[in-house]
């Protein structure tokens, strides 16, 4: 059986198993063949960096024009369902949040002078989620043998108090980064790390922090001995104090 599709050289493509309908549209199509690639990672089992079918596998199994299956591969990689690398081959993607980033940054930009933001609302969920995973952090029994890394950040953070110099952002992401890897929960390192790469992105627009160095570095030290000390009450307040320094930058370019 035939299709009207195109594959480039002017004749119509042959289907087999009339996998994808007849198109109506140039963007339904493309919808169709990007669902088509989704099914073949999923029936065959497929898992992150393995490989996928070539570009002109994916033509004679789905049956569909090289013009179609470009166009959809070009979405799919976008969104990190496939990673594409030239001169190797295609395969299964990376989890990514960065068109999410983005997105986020840009319009966090555009609504920055409005009193309730873009930036402002962001901000609010990362601490109402970091204010929920310290509290987990106790009810799972982290204790110190397993925040050694989160310890050695806020060490790092008293020695650039100590000689007079701002808290790092690196610094700074890495006690967030740290604190809650014992709870082995990919999803929370890609989702904090898309919120600081929108707040990164913005760092020049909220200008320089209010708080002293040494203000930060307590706060962060605050957080880590109200989890080291069992006391969820104690961990949700550091961490609202932490996060109360941001909302002051905030306040200040909003005023």
């Amino acid at each position: 059986m035939f299709q009207a599709d195109r594959n480039g050289d002017g004749q119509p493509t042959k289907v087999p198993g009339n996998r994808v309908p007849a198109a109506r549209g140039r963007r339904s199509r493309s919808v169709e063949v990007q669902e088509a690639v989704k099914g073949i990672i999923l029936q065959r089992g497929l898992g992150t960096g393995d490989p996928l079918p070539t570009e002109s596998e994916l033509m004679q199994e789905l049956g569909i024009g090289r013009n179609s299956v470009r166009e959809a591969l070009k979405v799919l990689q976008a969104v990190g369902i496939v990673d594409i690398r030239h001169g190797f081959g295609m395969f299964v993607g990376r989890m990514s949040l960065n068109g999410l980033v983005d997105e986020l940054a840009f319009h966090s930009r555009m609504t920055m002078p409005e009193e309730r933001n873009h930036l402002g609302h962001l901000i609010e969920i990362r601490e109402v989620l970091e204010s929920g995973l310290v509290v987990l952090l106790i009810e799972r029994g982290i204790g110190a043998a397993q925040l050694t890394d989160a310890l050695d950040a806020i060490v790092q953070m008293e020695a650039e108090a100590d000689a007079g110099e701002p808290i790092s952002p690196e610094t700074d992401r890495q006690f967030h980064d740290v604190l809650y890897r014992p709870l082995a929960n990919p999803l929370v390192g890609q989702l904090l790390g898309a919120f600081w790469e929108v707040y990164h992105q913005l760092r020049d627009d909220l200008g320089s922090p209010d708080e002293a160095p040494a203000d930060v570095a307590r706060k962060h030290r605050d957080i880590y001995e109200a989890v080291l000390a069992g006391d969820p009450t104690a961990a949700a307040a550091a961490m609202r104090a932490h996060f109360a320094g941001v909302r002051s930058r905030l306040a200040r370019i909003a005023a």
